[in-house]
């Protein structure tokens, strides 16, 4: 479980998961949770729901979650007055996976956690100029039962693979790492994500 006395900056691997730790420490009916409920980006609507939100009165500490994998440059400048400036009984916490995420006037104004856990990478032995499909379904099927934090460890190396082998991957596939990363965080099936981020590199073969 996460306490949050004051507002804060949390850097962290999962804002899901965080969500599920934080939220039972917070007196419940006495925060909000803004994010953009269809992709991770942090847009001004989202900044406008802030401010509309932080001035609503309160006798009580109400606690503002502000959740994103990203936050656009606009967003956080129209919530730059009310973060150095919060009205009474507002605590605000952004929860963020990269420290990059957030302006550096922001980061003045708030303190950083840090929270971020290492993923520990797994190594595979793929060749993924020689692999086949008939390799990739032994594989898959030895991994039905894979989580979701060995899922982004395999992810990862892969990834890392790719790159050892020089092999370039078009734009579109990339995409398909990328939303296969957002599924899962989802919480979609990881077997699943990983068949088709592999079958997208395999497919390559038999272009």
């Amino acid at each position: 479980m996460i306490n949050i006395n004051s507002s804060s900056i949390l850097i962290v691997n999962n804002i899901d998961e965080t969500l599920s730790s934080l939220i039972p420490s917070l007196p419940q009916h006495s925060y909000r949770i803004i994010r953009n409920e269809e992709k991770d980006d942090f847009l001004t609507a989202q900044a406008q729901q802030v401010i509309k939100e932080a001035y609503i009165s309160s006798n009580e500490t109400k606690y503002i979650v502000l959740c994103g994998n990203s936050f656009r440059v606009e967003a956080q400048n129209s919530l730059l007055k009310v973060l150095e400036e919060p009205p009474r009984n507002i605590v605000f916490v952004i929860i963020t996976t990269a420290k990059s995420n957030i302006l550096p006037t922001i980061l003045s104004r708030m303190p950083h956690k840090y929270l971020k856990s290492k993923i520990d990478r797994v190594d595979i032995d793929f060749d993924f100029l020689r692999m086949d499909l008939k390799s990739l379904y032994q594989y898959l099927k030895d991994n039905q039962k894979i989580g979701k934090k060995e899922a982004k460890a395999i992810i990862e190396s892969v990834m890392l693979k790719i790159n050892s082998q020089k092999i370039k991957l078009t734009q579109k596939e990339l995409d398909v790492f990328s939303n296969g990363i957002k599924l899962l965080e989802l919480n979609s099936r990881p077997i699943n994500i990983l068949t088709t981020l592999l079958l997208t590199i395999i497919h390559r073969k038999y272009r």
